[in-house]
């Protein structure tokens, strides 16, 4: 409550006067000391007053010395003023003085510059005028040699007057002097006409030589009139003895053309060269002006061929003779003028793409361009005759000992007389007769794939041997390769702009597809083999089994009959891709058949449907091992390879496991149904319960069920059908295969049992390969054949009685068929080119096929093992 406290308050920032009142008179006992406080608060309020009393004097105090510190600075400033004008002042003055005493030596300097052009111009006028003079006597006198020298000094002393022509006496000196330049070079080329028409070349060559520098002195239109007389002087007589001539002016005469230019050539590096300066290259102007004389001759002699009465166009023979010697001439004129420059050769055809040629490269053999066309159709010709040849030729000669990697002589050859061709072409032309050769390459590549190695494969040969079989495999595979590299060689030779219509990949899936057949052949051969086995199989009483045992005997000897076959076949394929190809597509066949043989054999009780089982588990380890069989011992299995084989077999599980569930109670056989089979299909479930052996007066109940059971909320999201059940064949004419590839069998042969398979006969495998090739050329893309999993299965015995392939093939009478053919193969191809793989890592990049990355072989649907 002292006046310290009350002033500590009283300078507190957030000071609120209720609240310290309140707080000093908290209690009525308090009031007693209201006047202390009051006091306290009177004394606190004048020591305020007179600190600020204090602070206003001092500020006061302060604004005056700070005023006065501003004045003096301005008088400063306004003196510093002043004394830089007079600075200023004095400087202009000090110039005026200057400039004042250095008048007269300015004028002093531009009177002599002035005076030294006048007398420099004088001088030059004076040498101009004696030089003019002078040149005029040296020209009466001929002395060429001084008129050189004399005129590039007049030239130039010329030049400094062109800023004075509008002085008289400049502008007539400068008309003499042009005058005197076209007196001297009419004077020269007079004198060149009389020398070369008098033939004292050799007597004057020391006067025309020094003309010539003269000539060089006046500039090239001088210099290129002189050139263009003397061309046409030497090439007069050649123009009128091969222009106004019918005869020596012919193709047949084209050789006298060349030789008569050499000779001119050589006349003039004897006789002629001596007389004009190197840097003119007059041989070479003299030789580009033969050439454009000799082009025009040849599209006005071509012309004329080509407009006969009789029809015919000029001989192809002759037409490539010509050719050929005028591209072997323009090379030497290339070789002689190039100047040490290099150049490609004409005969490679592997070297990449240049630029246009430039120099005498097809100055002359442009004149031939349009006229390549029948150059090109005798290649057509040619090539059409040698495929007739190759159908009659062996697909190896009996000299000849087999081995893994032997092609077809005829596809060497083929390849052979392309690469010759193209050769010849790429030196006759790179543009449009090039593309139209690539064309017809193409053409005969298809012809080669459909008539010679489709021909081989087809029933005429009587179905080609394993070995027949692996050439054929490799030939394609020679093909496919070689097609490409064709391709790439053609484009780095073709003009650019023509680079991209180049194009051989419909020729090279054609190819893919004979190898896709010639592999169906071979897996058509191992299933031959097992064709014993099958009717063992068919001969078990599968309705009466009443006991479970182990595998059955045919398993075993299945097994040994593929493990057998594929050995040997194996063992020729020497590329990864293809050996993985033949045991995909053999164990699809094989599945289709045990799937084929399930049919044939019904009814199959549930016990026969669980030995079924059994075997077919067998039948998947053993067919699992199919990959390594050549292997060393200790080889692991191929876990891609046993993963196929698994997808592959696990397509009979939902029908065996549907087989063996009993029929009753009926419940339980729809539910197996819509579990394993998995779709609502009625027709589906009735070939399901003919399996079964169950008769139709006990389907009825089963049907009335399933169609109950299918349209609850659980079955809902089921496919409407399963495909492999829906390509079960189940009529009493449908005979079963004895192979996966049952479209390759004959089904005309007559049998015991009429719903048993018939026996493979190799005689007709050729007819069915080729009808299956028109009638779906994606199922052999497909390894899944006759039964297959997928959506548009076919009918497995429906190419049975397709007719066998005509003759027309041959003789081009079914030219329809063949493009069929021709496109199915393609896709073929295509399929080989998309899915294809090895058995080491899955994939492979070996030979020409680098760029497959993925198996090889389409995969089956279906996924997952079999349930335990």
């Amino acid at each position: 409550m002292n006046g310290t406290t009350t002033a500590d308050a009283l300078d507190a920032v957030d000071y609120d006067p209720i609240d310290h009142l309140n707080a000093l008179f908290s209690h009525p006992s308090t009031l007693s000391s209201v006047q202390n406080v009051s006091t306290s608060i009177q004394q606190h309020q004048n020591g305020l007053d007179a600190n600020i009393s204090s602070l206003i004097t001092t500020q006061t105090t302060s604004d005056g010395d700070s005023v006065r510190r501003i004045q003096d600075a301005k008088a400063e400033l306004a003196e510093l003023f002043s004394k830089i004008e007079g600075v200023r002042e004095r400087a202009l003055q000090t110039e005026r003085t200057i400039t004042e005493m250095t008048a007269d030596i300015k004028r002093l300097d531009s009177t002599k510059r002035n005076l030294t052009l006048s007398m420099t111009a004088l001088k030059r006028l004076q040498m101009l005028t004696t030089a003019y003079e002078q040149l005029r006597a040296l020209i009466q006198s001929k002395q060429y040699r001084e008129c050189a020298h004399l005129l590039q000094a007049v030239m130039q002393l010329m030049a400094h007057f062109k800023s004075y022509r509008s002085i008289d006496q400049i502008a007539a000196l400068s008309r003499n002097v042009a005058d005197l330049q076209r007196e001297l070079l009419e004077q020269i080329c007079e004198d060149f006409e009389i020398t070369f028409a008098r033939g004292e070349v050799q007597q004057k060559r020391g006067m025309l030589s020094e003309a010539c520098q003269v000539m060089d002195a006046l500039g090239d239109h001088a210099r290129s009139r002189l050139i263009t007389w003397y061309c046409n002087t030497q090439l007069r007589e050649y123009r009128q003895v091969f222009r106004g001539n019918d005869e020596a002016g012919s193709l047949d005469n084209i050789a006298r053309r060349y030789s008569w230019f050499n000779r001119m050539l050589k006349t003039y590096d004897s006789e002629h060269a001596m007389l004009f300066p190197a840097h003119w290259r007059v041989n070479e102007m003299l030789a580009n002006s033969f050439c454009e004389s000799t082009r025009d001759d040849y599209r006005s002699i071509l012309q004329k061929s080509m407009r006969r009465a009789d029809g015919h166009p000029p001989d192809v023979n002759l037409l490539l003779s010509c050719l050929q010697e005028t591209l072997d001439f323009e090379h030497s004129l290339e070789k002689r003028f190039s100047a040490g420059e290099s150049r490609s050769s004409m005969d490679t055809v592997t070297s990449s793409g240049e630029d246009k040629r430039h120099g005498f490269s097809q100055a002359i053999s442009e004149a031939f361009e349009p006229y390549l066309s029948i150059w090109v159709e005798s290649q057509d010709k040619q090539l059409a005759t040698l495929i007739p040849k190759y159908r009659q030729q062996p697909i190896r000669s009996e000299e000849e000992e087999f081995h893994s990697q032997l092609v077809m002589p005829s596809s060497t050859e083929l390849f052979h007389q392309y690469r010759v061709t193209l050769a010849q072409c790429a030196k006759l032309s790179t543009g449009g007769r090039l593309l139209e050769l690539s064309q017809t390459f193409g053409k005969y590549l298809d012809t080669y794939s459909q008539q010679v190695l489709a021909y081989f494969l087809s029933n005429k040969t009587g179905g080609p041997s394993v070995e027949d079989a692996v050439i054929i495999l490799n030939t394609a595979d020679y093909c496919y390769t070689t097609t490409n590299q064709l391709e790439e060689k053609i484009k780095a030779r073709v003009d650019e702009d023509l680079r991209e219509k180049v194009d051989m990949q419909s020729q090279a899936d054609s190819f893919m597809g004979i190898a896709s057949a010639a592999v169906r052949a071979l897996v058509a051969r191992t299933e031959a083999e097992c064709a014993p086995a099958w009717r063992e199989m068919r001969t078990v009483s599968w309705s009466k089994m009443d006991s479970v045992g182990d595998q059955s005997s045919y398993v075993s000897y299945l097994l040994q009959r593929v493990n057998e076959r594929s050995k040997e076949i194996l063992r020729h394929l020497h590329k990864q891709q293809y050996a993985r190809a033949y045991c995909d597509n053999l164990v699809d066949s094989l599945t289709n058949t045990y799937i084929t043989n399930i049919v044939a054999v019904r009814p199959v009780s549930e016990t026969g449907a669980e030995q079924m089982l059994l075997d077919s588990y067998v039948l998947k380890k053993g067919l699992s091992e199919l990959a390594t069989l050549n292997a060393e011992p200790g080889t692991p299995v191929n876990q891609s390879f046993v993963k196929r084989v698994t997808q592959s077999m696990a397509r009979l599980d939902p029908i065996l496991k549907t087989l063996q569930v009993r029929s009753s109670p009926s419940e339980g056989l729809v539910q197996a149904y819509l579990i394993h089979i998995k779709d609502r299909s009625e027709a589906n479930f009735r070939k399901m319960l003919e399996l079964k052996g169950i008769v139709k007066k006990d389907q009825v109940h089963l049907i009335e069920l399933f169609n109950a059971h299918k349209s609850s909320p659980t079955n809902e999201n089921l496919q409407a059908s399963n495909p492999l059940i829906a390509s079960l064949q189940l009529t009493a004419q449908t005979s079963a295969a004895t192979g996966g590839l049952s479209a390759l069998k004959d089904s005309t042969v007559s049998h015991s049992t009429p719903s048993l398979p018939g026996r493979f006969d190799p005689s007709q495998f050729g007819t069915a390969i080729m009808n299956a090739a028109r009638d779906a050329g994606d199922r052999f893309g497909s390894p899944n054949l006759g039964v297959s999993s997928g959506a548009n299965t076919t009918n497995l015995a429906s190419r049975a009685t397709s007719p066998p392939v005509e003759d027309g093939m041959a003789n081009g009478e079914a030219g329809q068929e063949k493009a069929t053919l021709n496109d199915n193969l393609k896709n073929f191809g295509n399929f080989f080119r998309r899915d294809t793989g090895g058995f080491a890592t899955g994939g492979f990049s070996t030979g020409g096929f680098s760029k497959f990355s993925v198996p090889f072989g389409r995969r089956d649907g279906s996924s997952g093992p079999p349930e335990k």
